[in-house]
């Protein structure tokens, strides 16, 4: 029903250039009833009240952290939603998130100067990036049970020639994923989901892309690896307890798909 515009309602525009998006992102909210106008004026334009304006900033909240829409309305939709424990939930992600990149912060300032004076990456740097778990370690082990392998051969080849700053990528996009894979998990979500899954795929891509061709039935092993090798589950658990177990499953449900 149409309805005289209140003095507290903001226009489409004024709404989009406060939440720093565009007008069509607002209509599509509207249509797929993520964010719905309170109120539309006489004319048939839409108007947003507080009611409106809290729920979008929960909804960019959310794709900040890299949840897909549907995902989104799903905890919306949900019975025993919270608008609290959804912003303390968020608050957890971020301070999460915020943790990682000041110190991917901190390691690319160390490669800069680094690159600068024209030095290699030493062992203490190499836990810049990677934090306490500490690759090198694995290496001889890794060597003894796939040193035979094509993959393994392949992974050492293409790593040999990487830079410090190839290290930092990659360790960026994998924690990328991990944190979408652990806000899936802090949202609820099954590891058997399709976001699950996806997120499961992007992560054999990401192998395949930096180390070795990972088919499913690789990546299957090494999903079975995350929890039955204590010190892999503790490394991924770092991130959130329980996270090396949702991973495992998601893995193992993008492969038998």
């Amino acid at each position: 029903m149409n309805v005289s515009t209140a003095p507290d309602q903001l226009t489409v525009g004024a709404v989009a250039r406060l939440a720093g998006i565009s007008v069509r992102t607002l209509h599509h909210y509207d249509e797929i009833g993520q964010v719905v106008p309170g109120q539309r004026s006489m004319n048939g334009y839409r108007r947003y009240g507080s009611r409106e304006i809290n729920r979008l900033q929960e909804v960019l909240f959310f794709r900040e952290l890299g949840f897909p829409l549907d995902e989104i309305k799903r905890i919306f939709d949900d019975p025993d939603y919270s608008r609290t424990s959804a912003l303390l939930r968020q608050r957890r992600l971020v301070e999460r998130k915020a943790e990682r990149l000041l110190k991917m912060m901190d390691a690319i300032d160390h490669a800069i100067e680094a690159q600068r004076q024209g030095t290699n990456m030493t062992p203490e740097e190499t836990l810049e990036v990677f934090g306490d778990f500490d690759p090198a370690e694995y290496e001889e082990e890794a060597r003894e049970r796939w040193g035979d392998t094509d993959a393994y051969q392949e992974s050492a080849k293409r790593t040999a020639s990487y830079t410090k700053q190839d290290w930092q990528q990659i360790q960026s996009e994998a924690n990328d994923i991990n944190q979408a894979m652990l806000a899936l998990m802090d949202a609820g979500i099954a590891a058997t989901s399709s976001e699950a899954m996806e997120l499961a795929e992007a992560h054999r891509s990401h192998i395949s892309k930096w180390f070795y061709e990972c088919t499913t039935e690789i990546h299957a092993g090494l999903g079975a690896m995350y929890v039955s090798d204590p010190r892999f589950k503790a490394n991924i658990d770092k991130a959130g307890d329980g996270l090396a177990q949702f991973f495992s499953e998601a893995i193992a449900a993008n492969a038998a798909r």
